[in-house]
This record gives C-alpha cells, sequence and structure tokens, in this order.
C-alpha cells in the first residue's frame, strides 16, 4: 500500500508543481519561450489551455492553472480516501466533509508552493557555482528575487558570499513546520 501511495503522490506533486511554475512563470513574467519554459507549456497546455475558455486570468494570475493544479490534489486526496476504503457515498454529501477535502487539497498546494521555493533556491545556489551561465539561471533568478530580495537588503553578501538563499530556505522549513500536517 505504501509503494501505491507513494507513486500516486509523485505522479500528482510533479504535476502540480508543472501547474505551479506555469501560474509562478507567468505572474512574474518570466518568458515561456526559453527552453524551460517550453517544457513547461507543452506539458500543462492540455488541461489549462481549455479551461482558460472558461476561466481567463485575471490580475497578473494564471487562474486556470491554479484551478487547474488545486483539482489534481483534490483528486489525489479523494484517490487516497478511496484507497483507505471511504468513497464520496460512503463519507456523506455533507458540505463539512467535502470542506475538509478541499481544505486538505489546498494545505497540500501551499507545500507544494513552498517546496518548490526551496528546490529552486537550491538548484540556483549549485548552479552559480557550478555554472552561472546555464540557460536556467535567468528564470530560477526572477522566480526567487521577490524571496530573496528582502532578505538581501538585511544580509548583505559577505566577502562575496550570498547567505540570502540559506536564510530564505531556513524561513521556508519554518513555515513548513508551522502548516498542519
Amino acid at each position: 500500500m505504501q509503494a501505491i501511495y507513494f507513486l500516486i503522490k509523485t505522479v500528482s506533486d510533479l504535476f502540480c508543481m508543472l501547474f505551479i511554475l506555469r501560474l509562478l512563470m507567468q505572474w512574474r513574467r518570466i518568458s515561456l519561450a526559453s527552453p524551460f519554459g517550453g517544457f513547461i507549456l507543452k506539458l500543462t497546455n492540455w488541461a489549462v489551455l481549455p479551461l482558460r475558455r472558461v476561466i481567463p486570468g485575471f490580475g497578473g494570475v494564471d487562474w486556470a492553472s491554479l484551478i487547474v493544479a488545486l483539482a489534481v490534489q483534490l483528486v489525489f486526496v479523494l484517490v487516497i480516501f478511496g484507497l483507505a476504503g471511504a468513497t464520496p457515498v460512503s463519507m456523506g454529501f455533507s458540505s463539512a466533509i467535502w470542506g475538509n477535502l478541499l481544505l486538505t487539497a489546498l494545505v497540500n498546494l501551499l507545500y507544494l508552493v513552498i517546496y518548490l521555493f526551496i528546490i529552486a533556491l537550491i538548484v540556483q545556489a549549485v548552479l552559480s557555482w557550478i555554472n552561472p551561465w546555464s540557460p536556467l539561471t535567468p528564470t530560477l533568478r526572477q522566480l526567487t528575487y521577490p524571496l530573496l530580495a528582502p532578505v538581501q537588503k538585511l544580509i548583505p553578501p559577505i566577502s562575496g558570499i550570498d547567505l540570502s538563499p540559506l536564510v530564505v530556505i531556513l524561513i521556508l522549513q519554518a513555515l513548513l513546520m508551522l502548516l498542519p500536517q
């Protein structure tokens, strides 16, 4: 059962991260014409484009990507409950149960957003050491700038070493600890 849970969680988390990346890249106005942006578009267009006909972007937010990511998390939660023997009929159709399922999906999505930023910061730091001219570097820099800029104002580089990614990762880890399990 653990192996099935692991596989389902991994697949749903990867898809959610793709939709979240698409949302964040469009929100930060990061070019989707890059190879990385093209990769994200090709893997998410099948779900986002049909939904975008009904739900347009508004306020710089790609609502279709957000709704698809939330839907993937909601399906994941329902599948996990189904594997545990709980079906929508056995759970009842009360709004409290469905509200709890939706809240669980939202918390899972928030976890993924935080993990995505942690991964982006680690990859950005590693790339700055081994290949600062990587085509992925500008994308990661634009993606993590809103998190790093306030910390960089407080903690300037020490002997050319920027400690702000470490501080931001620690803050994000603390946020993960504060979220409900």
